[in-house]
């Protein structure tokens, strides 16, 4: 049990048992200040007042005793309700500890699988940025290769055109030359 909780009963236990002790107390004295009182104005009447006084003095004992079975009682379903408090709060606090676990086991495995897709994603984007650059280096190679192929083909073209340039002028001086003779 809660040490704060036993300190709490036990202070309202003493309180509860003091409370019902002083209504009987102060019940007691009105009447025995009330017996000298009457006694002191009716003398003869002592023996009355006297025997009227103890009864009294005993109801009011009876009174008082009554009213501390009854705070005993409450003091006694005060300890049950207290029990069923502490085990339902215990309970409260299980159910509360595995809830909390259970978030805990949850979030962990959400984690876990958020980890895992972006590692997915990463090794994905790494893969397209690799076929990307080797797309890029196909390309340029293509390029290269195509403009090596171009300055070849022009430089034989060249090459071509130029003797073919050249035999039509030789060809067009010979003919001069027939002309001419």
């Amino acid at each position: 049990m809660n040490p704060l909780i036993s300190a709490a009963s036990v202070i309202a236990a003493g309180l509860a048992v003091g409370l019902a002790s002083i209504g009987p107390g102060v019940g007691q004295g009105t009447a025995a200040g009330q017996a000298v009182e009457g006694i002191a104005r009716q003398p003869e009447a002592e023996g009355k007042i006297r025997d009227n006084r103890k009864q009294r003095i005993l109801n009011t004992i009876r009174n008082s005793e009554e009213l501390r079975k009854k705070t005993i009682e409450q003091l006694e379903r005060a300890r049950d309700r207290l029990r069923k408090v502490e085990i339902e709060t215990d309970e409260y606090r299980i159910n509360g500890y595995s809830e909390i676990e259970r978030e805990k086991a949850n979030l962990i495995n959400a984690t876990y699988e958020s980890l895992e897709r972006l590692e997915n994603y990463k090794n994905e984007t790494l893969h397209f940025e690799q076929q990307r650059a080797i797309n890029k280096v196909r390309q340029r190679v293509f390029q290269e290769a195509l403009q090596g192929a171009l300055g070849t083909l022009n430089s034989c073209l060249n090459s071509d055109l130029h003797f073919r340039t050249i035999s039509a002028n030789i060809a067009i001086l010979g003919a001069m030359e027939e002309i001419i003779d």
